[in-house]
């Protein structure tokens, strides 16, 4: 029974020596295993050695002293000049390859496109006001091989005061009136400043010089801080140019020059004022309603009707007050090989007393 005793005893004991062995071999492993999990990166690591050489061949850098010039108030159609300062704060070469411009009014100068490091450069930008008063910004874009800063973008702003005011704006003529209803034009300094009329132009219908569809008397000698211009109309003048532009020039000190839009209602209104008939079946007749009518008011009569080509007639014309209603029958002509794919007919309506009223016709053949 002791014999057995025994055995039992030194079968656990070694038992338990085999069981701690086994836990020290395990704990060894994991030291092993954390030490080479914290292992330092490989002097050759392939990340390190990139930007070793990136240091090594050095980088350049664009830097400006500032991105935004605010020229504050400026006078209308003044020519204005701000500079843009930079320097290569980097340890390459700069290479600027392009300054792109927002807006096609804003010229810019640079003398050069390579910078070395520590080299400074100007970038100098104009700016030509416009003659309408209002708030501008305008943006440039300087692109260069600074690889942290490929793009810079740089801002001139401004606020386009004006120096004179004017009334009216434009003038709204009527050909019934006495002097076609023109009004005064007040011309005023806001500056308070004396200033002169240096010449006055009328253009008809927005581009022809007329010294007598409207006319304006005025002493260029003569200064003063506020004019009051009376213009006088040849309303006969006025119903062959219905529309056109005053140009006042003035002695301001940036050359304030006035345009003030002007345009007379005519006396007779055609609706629609063109025909445009789709998808038009040569020789086949197309039937349009036309209405003719007074903007005045005014009591008149159609004396006759043509068609400049043939191809547009009248099929009937009821007089309604003061207003007629006209029925038309187009008939588009045969087309010719090598023939275009539209057609074009004018029909005139004469009223008695002289004036012509046109109407364009157009046919669309099918492609």
């Amino acid at each position: 029974m002791k014999r057995y005793s025994l055995i039992s005893t030194v079968f656990v004991v070694a038992f338990v020596c085999c069981f701690l062995q086994i836990g020290e071999e395990q704990a060894a492993a994991a030291e092993k295993s954390k030490t080479v999990l914290t292992s330092p990166e490989p002097v050759n690591s392939p990340a390190k050695t990139e930007s070793d050489a990136a240091s090594a061949e050095g980088v350049p850098e664009i830097t400006f002293e500032k991105v935004i010039h605010d020229f504050g108030n400026i006078d209308p159609k003044s020519k204005n000049i701000c500079e843009f300062k930079f320097t290569n704060t980097g340890n390459s070469l700069l290479k600027i390859t392009n300054v792109s411009k927002t807006c096609g009014c804003t010229p810019y100068t640079l003398e050069k496109m390579e910078y070395e490091p520590g080299e400074s450069g100007v970038l100098k930008v104009e700016y030509n006001a416009s003659s309408v008063p209002t708030k501008v910004k305008k943006k440039l874009i300087v692109s260069s091989n600074d690889a942290a800063n490929p793009k810079v973008e740089l801002a001139i702003t401004a606020e386009i005061v004006a120096k004179v005011d004017y009334q009216p704006r434009k003038l709204d003529l009527l050909l019934n009136k006495e002097n076609a209803g023109c009004p005064a034009i007040t011309i005023k300094s806001l500056e308070g400043k004396p200033f002169s009329i240096k010449r006055v132009e009328v253009l008809a219908g927005g581009s022809k010089s007329t010294d007598k569809l409207i006319t304006i008397d005025c002493n260029s000698s003569l200064e003063a801080t506020e004019f009051v211009l009376q213009p006088k109309v040849d309303v006969e003048a006025l119903q062959q140019e219905l529309s056109g532009n005053i140009k006042i020039a003035t002695t301001l000190p940036d050359g304030e020059e006035i345009i003030i839009p002007f345009e007379a209602l005519p006396k007779f209104k055609v609706t629609p004022p063109s025909i445009i008939i789709y998808k038009a079946e040569p020789e086949k007749p197309v039937k349009r309603e036309v209405w003719v009518l007074s903007n005045y008011d005014e009591d008149f009569e159609i004396e006759s009707t043509s068609s400049q080509k043939g191809t547009v007639k009248i099929l009937s014309q009821e007089k309604l007050e003061n207003r007629y209603k006209l029925e038309l029958e187009i008939t588009p002509p045969p087309t010719k090989k090598g023939q275009k794919w539209f057609f074009t007919d004018l029909f005139f309506v004469n009223i008695k007393g002289g004036e012509t009223l046109k109407i364009v016709c157009r046919v669309l053949y099918p492609r």
